[in-house]
């Protein structure tokens, strides 16, 4: 079969199925079979495909038809211009975290010390590292699954990071002060995970999906422990939920934070909170 046959054969596939973004991930999951890239769909559409390449897209297109993630499929993702490993035991990266990256990297200067909480794969520890100099980042999570996945990650870029397993600040050394605290929180609703795409809700971790009754919980949490550990000065970032912006800021406030701000990204959401520790 042709190279763009099989690929409109998986699109059809997959829109039959009710699959978002049908069309890219038939292309994506073909150059992941195939190893190439969009170029050979829109240059090289008539080349043969062998039948034992044709079969295994096949069936990966018939695994992501059940709603099983595109990247728990192909074992990876693109984030921050870098890939990524990751599994079903931590959150998938997603463009809208990228902001919170972003932002982070306007306040991060040679040097600092980065805390990043509920770390997951551990992108955005590693992300904040690979595009700053001499930083000390330290990535604290609840599961060792999560972990491994970020021990991964960090071997595979390059980059070196202290990783602690921890119920948010229980194993931290307090002695050890940071400058930049990072954290994308769990912060949907528990009554709302139900209604979660299948990808998300049956795939992902539930725990990096929780955040209790109002979705708060962890940056209450995170505000209430994070003065024995932050420099003055230090500057705290959240990704939240598009309809937490003012909760959260009031939070930061109710701790005397200042500089509090609400960030929004591509689409005009809120999707980040900042703000400076001066205690």
């Amino acid at each position: 079969m042709k190279y763009r046959e099989l690929y409109q054969k998986g699109v059809e596939t997959l829109k039959q199925a009710g699959i978002p973004e049908a069309e890219l991930d038939a292309r994506l999951l073909l150059e992941h079979i195939c190893q190439t890239d969009r170029n050979v769909l829109l240059v090289h559409g008539d080349r043969e495909i062998e039948e034992e390449q044709s079969g295994h897209y096949l069936e990966t297109i018939q695994i992501r038809k059940k709603r099983i993630p595109l990247q728990h499929i192909t074992g990876k993702t693109e984030f921050m211009g870098l890939e990524f490993v990751v599994s079903q035991n931590v959150l998938i990266p997603r463009q809208d975290t990228e902001i919170l990256v972003e932002t982070a990297l306007k306040h991060l200067h040679d040097g600092m010390k980065i805390l990043d909480m509920c770390c997951g794969s551990g992108c955005i520890l590693l992300s904040l590292l690979h595009y700053s100099n001499d930083c000390l980042g330290v990535g604290v999570d609840l599961s060792d699954e999560a972990l491994q996945i970020a021990k991964e990650n960090a071997k595979r870029l390059s980059l070196e990071a202290e990783w602690i397993r921890s119920d948010l600040y229980t194993e931290l050394d307090a002695t050890k002060k940071f400058d930049l605290l990072v954290s994308n929180p769990p912060y949907i609703r528990t009554s709302e995970i139900e209604n979660l795409m299948p990808e998300v809700k049956e795939y992902e971790p539930y725990m990096a999906l929780d955040g209790r009754e109002d979705g708060l919980f962890f940056y209450r949490e995170l505000l209430k422990g994070a003065p024995a550990y932050l420099n003055r000065g230090a500057v705290v970032l959240f990704e939240i939920g598009c309809d937490q912006g003012v909760d959260v800021s009031d939070l930061m406030k109710r701790m005397n934070m200042i500089e509090v701000q609400i960030i929004k990204d591509y689409a005009g959401l809120d999707r980040v909170v900042s703000g400076v520790f001066l205690e």
